[in-house]
């Protein structure tokens, strides 16, 4: 790679810690990775737009729970695109050491966050003015 072509990831530095974790893996299980990473993006946009939804759509709703709710989904979905950068890079570290895959500690907390979420909007359409 090329110097100009880093761009960002030399200012910021991962892309060199990829370069110095070993040699590149198989393409495809780079790719593999990397549609990971997009899965978990396009998981968090849906998340925050639901939050969005929430807000402007359930007016029905109590102001304090439907804004409670949206803030929560937006969390949820901006710590969701946050953390997946993070998640693909130690899994492209580990596929170029030949180490074992990182657990995903994503899963959990989006899990126990929309159960949340879910109970909390339960709550609010059963306590409905």
């Amino acid at each position: 790679m090329t110097e100009e072509r880093e761009g960002p990831a030399r200012a910021l530095g991962w892309g060199r810690r990829l370069r110095d974790a070993g040699p590149e893996p198989d393409p495809r299980f780079t790719f593999a990775n990397e549609r990971t990473f997009l899965a978990w993006i396009r998981t968090s946009l849906a998340i925050i737009a639901a939050g969005l939804g929430v807000d402007a759509i359930a007016t029905d709703l109590p102001s304090w729970g439907r804004r409670s709710l949206a803030c929560a989904l937006m969390v949820l979905g901006g710590g969701m695109a946050a953390s997946s950068f993070g998640r693909w890079l130690r899994a492209e570290v580990a596929m170029r050491q030949s180490a074992p895959l990182p657990l995903n500690r994503l899963a959990p907390v989006v899990a126990f966050g929309l159960s949340l979420g879910a109970g909390l909007a339960i709550v609010l359409v059963l306590t409905r003015r």
